[in-house]
């Protein structure tokens, strides 16, 4: 076959870098300590399981229909984007049920993004979240979090002001931002929602991590701040707060006059996620109100022994989420080749590169939520000898 040029649309699509750490530690075996991935090895509910294992028999289940998701999952998903916004969702009229949280973010940017309008980003931010702007025809645009060593990741506020242009179309924002775990305060959020009303820009809510909080935080949702419920899309998921990964379970909750679109885009796409997962999703959005508190403060836990671990260096605290960074250019060294001394130190992490402009390549991600505390004991002395060690591979 005559080789091809590779699309256009793909020219910058830059590799997230998880995929191949994990392939790494997937053929390592179980002893590499797996600060890899955005996994979690703290089950979902019972009643979540349960309700799976049955399902998996039920011929209802076992179905393409409805195409939007099913019914109960929909008045679940706008119920609790209702609770956390104080703005009354409908079910029928404001969800739709998608194929994963990231599945819900491509659909959103396809049916709202014309091709060369921008989308404004943290920087960092997911690559995975920049790799789908693009795929849409969009232009991300990034505004910069300020990063000051062993304190929390803050919005810069100037930055953010001077990233929406005349060409921006929306803001596709996260709190707590991964990989960061930065977390917006409710003055970050007032200029969030005026510039967008400034501005008349949509506002995409990536609502994956926004209860997975520390230090007393509490959930904000902007879709209640004023002007803000016409213009606001939140897309959540299943996979972060209910650690129901594998069910690839999400939602878009939305405005009226945007669901045509998103039905549209829907059914022209994945149309529609795994049935035996859906209801079982609804009854873990439910009891999630009631189990999540013990499960963030295990996930606060891991982060303040990580914290201990790797005190005195160029670490950025995460307020809430999975993750947090070393900047580990402050050593002369990059994310990749820290990554690689990493690895024969036995821990496996991913180094930030196409993660944003100003924070990217110098940082490497550690995520603490998939290892228990008692292996996590040591990391800082293996960190330590990485920073200060040759790669066999340099």
């Amino acid at each position: 076959m005559t080789p091809r040029q590779r699309p256009g649309r793909l020219e910058h699509i830059a590799g997230i870098g998880v995929d191949r750490m994990g392939a790494i530690a997937d053929t390592a075996g179980s002893n590499l300590l797996r600060l890899e991935n955005l996994d979690v090895d703290i089950p979902p509910d019972p009643e979540a399981i349960e309700r799976t294992r049955q399902a998996a028999s039920n011929d209802a289940d076992n179905s393409y229909l409805p195409f939007i998701g099913q019914l109960s999952l929909r008045h679940a998903a706008a119920a609790h984007v209702s609770r956390l916004a104080g703005v009354e969702y409908s079910g029928e009229r404001n969800c739709i049920i998608t194929a994963g949280g990231l599945s819900g973010i491509l659909n959103v940017l396809l049916a709202t993004i014309e091709t060369g309008e921008e989308v404004v980003v943290t920087d960092p931010t997911y690559a995975g979240l920049i790799n789908r702007i693009r795929l849409a025809g969009g232009v991300p645009r990034f505004a910069a979090l300020d990063f000051t060593p062993g304190e929390p990741w803050k919005l810069d506020r100037r930055a953010l002001e001077a990233a929406v242009s005349p060409k921006t179309r929306a803001m596709l924002l996260m709190s707590p931002s991964m990989p960061s775990g930065a977390v917006f305060d409710d003055a970050d959020w007032a200029l969030v929602a005026e510039l967008c009303r400034q501005h008349d820009l949509l506002l995409i809510v990536d609502s994956a991590m926004e209860r997975l909080l520390f230090d007393q935080r509490r959930p904000f949702h902007p879709a209640g701040l004023p002007g803000m419920a016409e213009r606001t899309i939140t897309v959540g998921s299943a996979s972060k707060e209910l650690r129901m990964i594998g069910w690839r379970i999400g939602w878009i909750v939305a405005p009226e006059s945007f669901m045509p679109d998103l039905v549209a885009v829907t059914l022209a796409n994945v149309v529609v996620p795994v049935g035996i997962g859906q209801e079982a999703a609804a009854l873990a959005l439910a009891s999630s109100y009631r189990t999540l508190p013990g499960y963030v403060a295990e996930l606060e836990r891991r982060r303040d022994l990580m914290l201990r671990e790797l005190h005195g260096l160029p670490l950025g605290v995460p307020a809430g989420g999975w993750s947090m960074l070393l900047r580990v250019s402050d050593h002369g060294i990059d994310g990749a080749t820290m990554s690689r001394r990493l690895l024969e130190e036995g821990v496996c992490a991913t180094p930030m590169s196409g993660w944003g402009e100003q924070h990217g390549s110098q940082y490497i991600r550690f995520v603490y939520a998939n290892e228990p505390t008692q292996r996590l004991q040591g990391v800082g002395r293996r960190v330590r000898r990485a920073l200060h060690r040759e790669s066999k591979q340099e």
